[in-house]
């Protein structure tokens, strides 16, 4: 679901220098209300041991990720695969739209609720979980897909791709060209996200290269060839630790029949 996004960006000081390092950047999404994130951003952060600094940023406008995922994943299927993986094609908002003008209506909240819990929650469970029948809630998934409100995401080791470097570049862009270079950086097979922030710099962009001279063959021809960016920080992703979908608690296997007659 499309939701507000805050991008903290953490220091640490590794015990053995006293230094302070840069270390990869938190995706919060909060809800519209923002009260979500407060907890997470003024508390449990900042008084994580070792943690020396924090900055935190929010997205204005999204030009590439969410439903239009990295194009690297998209390339090793052929056309027919692509088209039979896409999500169905409804006109824009199917008609779904509430008397406001919204596409989310205040009736599906247990269903996302229930979907951001676990994505892969069939339609019986769905159905309880709202109180709808399973074709309502065919039909309602199948409008808030094609409306885009909300799409199924995968998360996949990148490296099967052959993205085996990535980094997370902050640029800065002058206002007046900051559209125009944001949509030209959303056409880049090297990127899997874009987007405007709120901060010292005003856009982030995610890379995804088969190893250091690919990106630095981007950083340098492409994206020097831009003239409107007037700085780029390159923050290099040593491992991802935690991706968009939830850390499930583990749960216990099943006794076996034979050991539960024991």
């Amino acid at each position: 679901m499309a939701l507000p996004f805050g991008g903290v960006r953490a220091e640490r000081a590794p015990a053995s220098t006293g230094r302070s390092l840069h270390e990869p950047e938190i995706a919060d999404h909060t809800p519209a209300d923002g009260t979500g994130g407060h907890a997470l951003l003024l508390h449990d952060i900042p008084r994580t041991a070792g943690i020396t600094a924090v900055s935190a940023h929010c997205l204005l406008h999204t030009y590439l990720g969410g439903p239009t995922a990295w194009r690297g994943r998209a390339g090793t299927l052929d056309e027919d695969q692509q088209r039979r993986l896409a999500p169905p094609g409804a006109g824009p908002h199917d008609g779904q739209l509430d008397a406001s003008g919204r596409v989310l209506t205040e009736t599906d909240r247990a269903l996302v609720a229930a979907l951001e819990r676990d994505g892969r929650t069939g339609q019986a469970d769905l159905a309880a979980a709202t109180g709808w029948s399973p074709a309502t809630v065919a039909r309602r998934l199948a409008a808030l897909r094609a409306a885009g409100a909300l799409f199924f995401d995968v998360e996949a080791d990148d490296a099967l791709f052959g993205a085996t470097t990535q980094a997370m570049l902050w640029m800065t862009v002058s206002p007046t060209h900051l559209d125009r270079v944001a949509a030209a950086l959303a056409g880049h097979d090297e990127l899997a996200f874009v987007a405007a922030t709120t901060g010292r710099t005003n856009v982030v962009a995610h890379a995804l290269c088969p190893d250091p001279a690919a990106l630095h063959r981007y950083l340098t021809r492409r994206l020097g060839g831009l003239r409107a960016i007037h700085t780029l920080e390159t923050a290099p992703v040593l491992r991802t630790v935690k991706g968009a979908g939830p850390l499930a608690p583990a749960t216990a296997p099943r006794p076996s029949p034979r050991a539960a007659r024991r």
